[in-house]
């Protein structure tokens, strides 16, 4: 089951200020628990979204989009993938993360599960996702 960690936003992220070196150690340490536990796939943090677009749909319309954007409580500013066992083995190491913010702030973080290409039923695009898959796993081997 893998799951990811989504690190809020906040106005200091956004204004580019980087953590301070307390915050780097806390979740260095973090991290590596879960790379010596087998648990970590990936994990890193976002640039502000003044260097980030979007692209919005409108039927087959697209248009572009560029940042920042206004509204930080609906942005992510870092992410942490975890692949475990279960629902509480998700629970218990996400207890244990670093609060994003620093020690003493409010700070918030959300997780999500997922999918996985057995969620989805058999079909002709679900084999090409796993056939993508496969050849992803060839590479990194």
């Amino acid at each position: 089951m893998r799951f990811m960690i989504i690190v809020k936003a906040s106005k200091d992220s956004e204004a580019g200020v980087m953590p301070g070196n307390a915050l780097l150690a806390q979740m260095a340490a973090y991290h590596e628990e879960l790379a010596k536990a087998g648990v970590l796939v990936d994990g890193n943090g976002l640039q502000a979204s003044a260097k980030g677009w979007r692209i919005r749909y409108d039927g087959e319309k697209r248009t572009y989009v560029d940042g920042p954007f206004a509204e930080t409580k609906e942005l992510i500013a870092g992410y942490t993938i975890i692949n475990v066992k279960s629902l509480q083995e998700a629970i218990a190491w996400t207890k244990r993360f670093p609060n994003p913010a620093g020690n003493g702030k409010a700070g918030e973080i959300e997780v999500r599960q997922l999918f996985e290409l057995e969620d989805f039923g058999d079909s002709a695009a679900v084999d090409r996702f796993r056939e993508l898959d496969t050849a992803r796993r060839n590479r990194e081997q």
